[in-house]
């Protein structure tokens, strides 16, 4: 459909959906607060306060973030020359492009990384791999620490391939949605827009909060367009993303759910 949603909210809210059903119906197996004593809440652990704290907070940051760094650009460049504005920040788009691939890298592909790892600690300490054959034992993963070195070097490797290899090979339509429908982007805002997302993801990455990508970027763009003019932002089309973001977790939920259940019948 060419919407930009969530990819972190959509593994969130199938692993959640998942394990409620896995649990016997039980939202106990979900942990939703844990306070630490002598730290700031944004060190807690649990579903309140690395996700659905953070999955308010960063767009909101995204859109006033880019509003501000737009503003201040404005001003800045107020007597260049359109041609050496678009020349200029066509070179540190580079700059800004690669720190948003990285801050993307090193939000994103964490999340799968986690996703396939708690599925193989979770099969290993079932014993439901114990009948594999000797070449396949790498799949087998006892425990995992706190240190992302116990990451299987494998698993990092694939996450990387496969994200590089789904961006190269595009949504083209989400793209067009974001950079052509929603705001018409020159190279100075992309650097805003880029900037802006990779410094919140970096922040949010630092504090393990599993932030959207998506939600962020998007934002950020929104919050560029605005510091030209509110009109050109495109409503109808913020509208429909809207919806696709407020659908994405309860509907990757039930997926979640339903699918497990379906191979509990099948004798899975």
């Amino acid at each position: 459909l060419g919407l930009p949603s969530s990819s972190s909210h959509a593994l969130i809210g199938g692993l959640c959906g998942a394990a409620i059903a896995a649990g016997n119906n039980s939202w106990g197996v979900l942990i939703w607060t844990r306070a630490k004593d002598g730290v700031p809440w944004y060190r807690y652990d649990g579903i309140v306060y690395k996700v659905i704290i953070p999955m308010f907070l960063s767009p909101v940051l995204g859109l006033v973030l880019g509003l501000l760094l737009m503003s201040f650009l404005y001003v800045v460049l107020r007597r260049w020359r359109p041609r050496t504005v678009s020349k200029t920040f066509g070179s540190l788009q580079l700059v800004s492009a690669a720190a948003m691939g990285l801050s993307h890298g090193q939000n994103d592909a964490q999340k799968t990384m986690g996703i396939m790892a708690l599925t193989l600690v979770t099969a290993t300490k079932a014993h439901q791999l114990d009948a594999l054959p000797g070449w396949l034992s790498f799949l087998k993963i006892e425990d995992l620490g706190p240190k992302s070195d116990q990451i299987p070097h494998w698993i990092v490797v694939s996450c990387a391939l496969t994200m590089a290899a789904g961006t190269a090979a595009g949504g083209w339509r989400i793209i067009r949605t974001i950079g052509h429908k929603m705001v018409k982007l020159q190279p100075v805002h992309g650097f805003a827009a880029e900037t802006t997302a990779a410094s919140i993801l970096y922040a949010t990455g630092h504090f393990g909060m599993p932030v959207s990508t998506t939600h962020v970027i998007t934002t950020s763009i929104m919050g560029v367009g605005a510091a030209k003019r509110l009109s050109a932002v495109k409503l109808s089309v913020v509208q429909r993303i809207l919806w696709a973001w407020m659908l994405t977790l309860p509907v990757t939920g039930l997926l979640g759910y339903g699918l497990l259940r379906l191979a509990r019948l099948l004798g899975g």
